[in-house]
């Protein structure tokens, strides 16, 4: 990767602190990132680490190489009709807005312009994130391959056709929100047995933690870990068959769909916003 790239961001929430910690951690220097924001109240944070901040999203896109959008979906429009003057043959776009399109993106910049749709999670923040991008029409392999060597600290980074961006948004974007009810209720359950509460919620964030470890590490699939755990007559089995009376499996799949159709449903709005060339 070439020593003198630089990245810019606009927009200084979750998503793009998390990116910048993970770009930082390996071989870009805070010298070479720049973030804006319209108020100071989240840019403390990149200055903490370094990175040069502004209000202007004009001066971040003449200063960069790769550029992330990482704003609010209903916000992209006016900010690409910003800065689309500026954006040349020179930039990398990528877009982190859930459910905003690579057509809606590419008719609201330049033609030509090589545009990538991300998807991160929140994860990102402490390197563990999940990621899944698309390359729109004029952005080639080589500069997925830039992308994946840019985020490669943040987590897992896989590329796949747009189609499972949205997907991906209510699996891995929303579902972290779903995990963290989970350990909720699986702290709260400890309580109620008796467990101090702080103690529990420990636990319970160890036990995800460590189930995630170990489902990522060893290859298998989820239903042969959990058979693993059971015992003719134990405890798992019948604490399984208590979550399957209260329709958990049911109720995670419906949630996954709902958010998914959500991600899909603010594309549509915000394609149905049109042009602003």
């Amino acid at each position: 990767m070439d020593s003198q790239l630089q990245v810019g961001f606009i927009g200084a929430g979750n998503m793009a602190f998390g990116i910048a910690k993970g770009i930082l951690s390996g071989n870009v220097p805070p010298t070479n990132v720049k973030v804006s924001a319209p108020s100071l109240r989240n840019l403390g944070r990149f200055q903490e680490l370094n990175i040069s901040t502004t209000h202007s999203n004009t001066e971040v896109v003449c200063s960069c190489d790769v550029l992330f959008v990482a704003v609010k979906p209903h916000l992209v429009p006016t900010v690409l009709s910003e800065i689309s003057h500026h954006v040349t043959d020179r930039h990398t776009i990528v877009s982190v807005a859930a459910g905003v399109t690579l057509a809606t993106l590419e008719e609201l910049l330049p033609e030509g312009s090589r545009v990538i749709r991300l998807m991160p999670n929140l994860p990102c923040v402490v390197l563990q994130g999940a990621l899944l991008f698309t390359r729109g029409t004029h952005a080639k392999q080589e500069h997925g391959a830039l992308l994946c060597s840019l985020l490669q600290r943040c987590g897992l980074v896989e590329e796949g056709p747009e189609a499972w961006i949205d997907i991906h948004t209510g699996l891995s974007g929303s579902g972290v929100a779903f995990v963290y009810l989970f350990a909720e209720a699986l702290a709260e359950g400890a309580v109620k047995m008796g467990m101090p509460g702080a103690l529990a919620h420990r636990i319970a964030s160890q036990t995800v933690l460590g189930a995630g470890q170990l489902l990522l590490e060893s290859d298998k699939h989820p239903a042969q870990l959990r058979s693993e755990v059971c015992t003719p007559g134990g405890t798992t089995i019948y604490g399984l068959h208590a979550l399957e009376q209260g329709g958990v499996r049911a109720s995670t799949m419906a949630a996954v769909e709902s958010a998914t159709e959500r991600a899909r449903e603010l594309g549509r709005k915000t394609a149905g916003s049109g042009s602003m060339k």
